[in-house]
């Protein structure tokens, strides 16, 4: 399992899940870095069978109207602390790996879990 993590997500996430046994890179790993526009982050994304973490909006919209990115977990707790964030995501990491089989899933993380999995 593979991960982006968006500009706003730090790199101790990418470290976390490193840690793990799994893939994971930041979007100022890409050629433009924090100037990468989301959809450019939507198709890397998508070639290469990641999951993008972000906390924008605007990936969310993309997600149901356009069909991309196919996987993404949206961070919905503002100025989450990186300890807090990284807890967050060790608890759920099952979760996250067993959606990550599928061919599109949308979770959102804040106070509560809500997953949007899609079979094609």
């Amino acid at each position: 399992m593979k991960f982006i993590c968006d500009v706003h997500i730090s790199y101790k996430l990418v470290r976390f899940l490193t840690t793990k046994g799994l893939e994971a890179c930041h979007v100022n790993s890409l050629e433009n870095k924090w100037y990468t526009k989301d959809g450019e982050i939507c198709r890397f994304a998508d070639a290469n069978d990641l999951i993008v973490i972000t906390k924008d909006e605007d990936f969310r919209n993309s997600f149901f109207l356009q069909r991309t990115p196919r996987k993404l977990i949206r961070i919905l707790l503002g100025n989450i602390s990186n300890a807090s964030l990284i807890s967050l995501f060790d608890k759920y990491l099952s979760l996250i790996q067993e959606l990550g089989e599928n061919e599109r899933f949308y979770l959102e993380m804040g106070d509560t879990i809500t997953v949007y999995n899609f079979q094609e």
